[in-house]
């Protein structure tokens, strides 16, 4: 048996273990940490009697108070909607300038509409509803089928040309793809086009091609978007006298619109939304609006 090596300092023998002249004392362990140990095994044995803790099969201890989170979930969740369905049959039933001057109730719907907004509408309009290329910003004032209650809310029922039976449907032809306009006429309308939203008008043609421009526009455009291009929401037809574009206004985008056509797409949400739901969304949109910079 060897001797054991003692540290002329404190008197404790070495296990024999040295880093870079450090040698590891051989010390009992600290008490606390004896108490730590001790206090968790005993917490430990007392949490698997009281609390369900180990699995027996296709079933597990339930422990002595019965606990169960997945009930305490549902009963919360439970609590929740029923705490939901009050405010939320008021929306279906009250008007909505009493829903809008209630404080309390339009908290409710921001918090919900915006939840909403998020897991359905989010993906297309973006997070805070302005929209990117093909699809419209939902904050100003722009709305291709109006900006009333009513029609924000059919919209959001049946969609556009989302094969829904009500379905608004809207489609701009492809006036050079299918050979309806030649190149020169497409370039003197794009022109044209261009320049009511242009506040330098003169920048963007000869006057003779913005001439021959309002010409084509009044034969093949002017039925959709009007005499005065200011649009129509009856057929979903854009306001083109505006700076607010859905595909893009400068003269290249325009020449695509044109030449290829549009057709924009929303789904119908009359059969995965509520009707409350739909109207929160509704009343949302018409909030953010309102409150928009």
């Amino acid at each position: 048996m060897g001797v054991i090596e003692r540290d002329p300092h404190t008197g404790h023998g070495t296990t024999g273990h040295e880093w870079n002249g450090i040698k590891e004392l051989n010390t009992a362990v600290p008490w606390p940490i004896w108490a730590f140990l001790i206090a968790t095994v005993i917490f430990s044995v007392v949490w698997w009697i009281l609390m369900p803790a180990w699995p027996l099969g296709d079933t597990y201890t339930k422990g002595l108070l019965g606990a169960d989170v997945r009930q305490n979930v549902a009963t919360d969740l439970k609590s929740a909607e029923e705490k939901r369905s009050i405010w939320a049959s008021r929306i279906e039933k009250e008007e909505l300038s009493a829903i809008m001057s209630d404080s309390e109730l339009m908290q409710d719907i921001r918090e919900t509409g915006h939840a909403l907004f998020g897991d359905n509408c989010a993906a297309c309009h973006g997070a805070r509803a302005e929209g990117g290329p093909g699809y419209p910003k939902l904050t100003d004032s722009a709305w291709l089928w109006g900006q009333t209650p009513d029609a924000i809310f059919e919209t959001i029922r049946a969609g556009v040309n989302s094969g829904h039976p009500d379905s608004r449907f809207s489609q701009m032809p492809a006036w050079g793809r299918d050979q309806m306009l030649d190149r020169k006429a497409i370039i003197d309308v794009s022109a044209f086009v261009k320049s009511l939203s242009d506040a330098n008008k003169g920048g963007n043609g000869s006057p003779e091609q913005l001439a021959a421009g309002q010409k084509i526009f009044v034969d093949n455009c002017a039925s959709c978007h009007g005499s005065d291009a200011h649009g129509a929401h009856q057929t979903g037809a854009p306001d083109l006298t505006d700076n607010t574009w859905l595909y893009g206004g400068d003269a290249a985008s325009i020449y695509e619109s044109i030449y290829n056509g549009r057709q924009g797409h929303m789904p119908a949400w009359e059969s995965r939304l509520s009707n409350a739901d739909r109207k929160i969304l509704m009343i949302y949109l018409l909030d953010l609006g309102q409150n928009s910079p």
